[in-house]
């Protein structure tokens, strides 16, 4: 196909252009972190495209993964990065794109057919050492880390006058798990099974949030968990037009679930997000940055180095919310499967990584 096309293609299936840089801030890194902008101007012929699999339009993870593909991206002609222009890797064009989720984009970084993905760190540990959801699954183990990039969060939304106050009341309600390839359904069994409910004890509904919204609004859905950084849109709608809430993961069965699975962690909705006056208790999963273990090593270390780039710290930052998260100093929380070679690389450089 030839790259004109390709990009067209991309395009529409709900990609997100990059655009060129934002103004320098004030952030620096060691010398790597001008790798990017040190290189020369690509010609057209050297156009590379780069694609990000995210998530579902309604989550957090794609209008996030517009912010890192803009960051990343530097198409022929764009102004040069010392005169304000863009600060990614030269010749480079990202686009981010929708998809099913976590367990798609594992599987489609791994089979090669996509350069890059966003999914939950519980479901690349998993993958990478054929446990937990991938036990009886293929193992992944070409799977490799661009960064650690944000928190996702685990939304219990619920319908007002379902009579749901507590997560016990699922029991005999319609409940939306998500879509069967996303890695929700996996974090729901372990949540349920923390506060003693079994997934059979549920009518099961397994729809992506989208139109899981939609069937709440009809009366249609009584709840439905969603992972993705707070605050999201679709979650402040609902609330905003009278129609859910969040219910709180407060009790000590919490407590159950950080101490035997240690991807997840103690998140805190703050007061004033959804219109609550106070902290919600929930928890949190890590966003990560994945790529084949075959992804070309200079690339990679390219496109690392145009993340952390200084220059793009505006960009992020005046974007979505959870794109203030994306920083060096959290690029290797968390990460319990390896660094892709051309990161580690970058990492050691920049003096993250000994």
């Amino acid at each position: 196909m030839r790259r004109r096309d390709f990009f067209l293609s991309s395009l529409a299936a709900g990609s997100a252009l990059a655009l060129p840089g934002m103004a320098v801030s004030g952030l620096m890194l060691p010398g790597p972190a001008q790798a990017a902008m040190a290189q020369p101007r690509a010609a057209a012929e050297d156009l590379k495209f780069f694609r990000i699999l995210t998530g579902s339009a309604a989550t957090t993870a794609f209008p996030v993964g517009t912010l890192v593909a803009s960051a990343i991206s530097n198409p022929t002609g764009s102004r040069p990065c010392a005169r304000g222009g863009s600060c990614g890797v030269p010749g480079l064009i990202a686009v981010a794109l929708t998809s099913a989720g976590s367990v798609a984009n594992i599987a489609a970084v791994s089979n090669e057919s996509i350069e890059s993905a966003f999914a939950q760190a519980d479901l690349v540990y998993s993958a990478y050492n054929g446990e937990g959801f991938y036990f009886r699954r293929a193992k992944q183990p070409k799977l490799r880390v661009i960064a650690n990039l944000y928190s996702e969060t685990v939304h219990l939304v619920v319908r007002k006058g379902s009579g749901i106050e507590d997560i016990r009341d699922l029991v005999g309600k319609l409940v939306s798990i998500d879509r069967a390839g996303s890695g929700t359904r996996f974090n729901v069994e372990i949540i349920l099974n923390a506060y003693g409910v079994r997934l059979g004890q549920i009518k099961v509904a397994e729809v992506e949030p989208g139109e899981a919204a939609d069937r709440l609004l009809r009366g249609e859905l009584d709840a439905f968990f969603m992972i993705a950084g707070h605050p999201a849109p679709l979650v402040e709608d609902l609330i905003a037009a009278g129609a859910a809430d969040i219910l709180p993961l407060s009790t000590k069965a919490i407590e159950t679930a950080l101490r035997r699975h240690r991807f997840f962690n103690r998140e805190v909705i703050p007061a004033g997000v959804y219109g609550r006056k106070n902290e919600t208790e929930t928890l949190g999963i890590g966003m990560q940055w994945v790529v084949s273990e075959n992804a070309d090593p200079d690339l990679i270390y390219a496109v690392t180095a145009a993340l952390w780039h200084p220059a793009n710290r505006k960009l992020l930052d005046g974007g979505h919310v959870k794109a203030q998260q994306i920083r060096p100093q959290t690029a290797l929380t968390g990460l319990s499967t390896p660094l892709h070679f051309g990161a580690e690389r970058y990492y050691r450089e920049a003096g993250l990584l000994s």
